[in-house]
């Protein structure tokens, strides 16, 4: 069940796969893909299932289904690092899609500009756009709400026993909104709220207003 909230009279949804969608802008925004990472950890030993490597790309396809947008913003680290089997998914994936793609880019993104301009994305440092500020990195901008990635912000809820559980979630402050990693096995920083701050847990079917 998505949660939708309002930040400057804008409309946004938050998506359980971690991703959210701003109607008025028709833009799909994922954060921290990580592509690739799953083949990184079979190729080194790691006992990681094979089809984990299409997960991503089935779940970007659900959010197409749902919101159909006319833009998708990667907000940094689409892919984890070098090249691998996983680029040539990609590349098969784009050429699947009648969406505009961006790529905003992550200390993670090394891999060639060259590489994706040959598949028709655009790569930016950042966007400015009505007040927004979408950028990888967390950046405070004066006038500017900024909503980014990179942190792969994480919350552990707790219940009246010892129950203890750890998930992703949307992290929100005054002038600011931290989106969770969408890839598979991409770890979490456990995030310490503070008065005003909200947080959206994400369950995978479900986003839960927690704070």
């Amino acid at each position: 069940m998505n949660f939708n909230i309002k930040i400057q009279n804008q409309d946004f949804v938050l998506h359980p796969f971690g991703a959210v969608y701003w109607p008025e802008q028709e833009v799909l925004l994922v954060a921290d893909v990580h592509l690739g990472k799953v083949s990184h950890f079979r190729k080194h030993g790691s006992a990681v299932p094979l089809k984990a490597t299409s997960q991503n790309f089935l779940k970007l396809d659900q959010l197409r289904k749902e919101f159909d947008p006319e833009h998708i913003v990667f907000l940094g680290d689409l892919f984890h690092s070098s090249m691998n089997m996983e680029w040539n998914m990609f590349e098969e994936w784009i050429g699947s899609i009648d969406n505009q793609v961006h790529l905003i880019a992550g200390n993670h993104d090394i891999i060639s500009p060259l590489k994706y301009q040959a598949l028709g994305i655009r790569i930016f440092p950042d966007i400015k756009v009505g007040g927004f500020h979408l950028s990888h990195h967390p950046e405070n901008i004066a006038d500017h709400f900024n909503i980014c990635g990179h942190i792969h912000p994480g919350f552990k809820m707790r219940g009246n026993g010892k129950q203890l559980i750890k998930l992703s979630c949307f992290f929100k402050s005054q002038d600011q909104m931290i989106l969770p990693a969408f890839g598979e096995f991409t770890g979490n920083y456990f995030m310490e709220p503070e008065e005003g701050d909200r947080i959206f847990a994400i369950t995978g079917k479900e986003v839960i207003a927690v704070k």
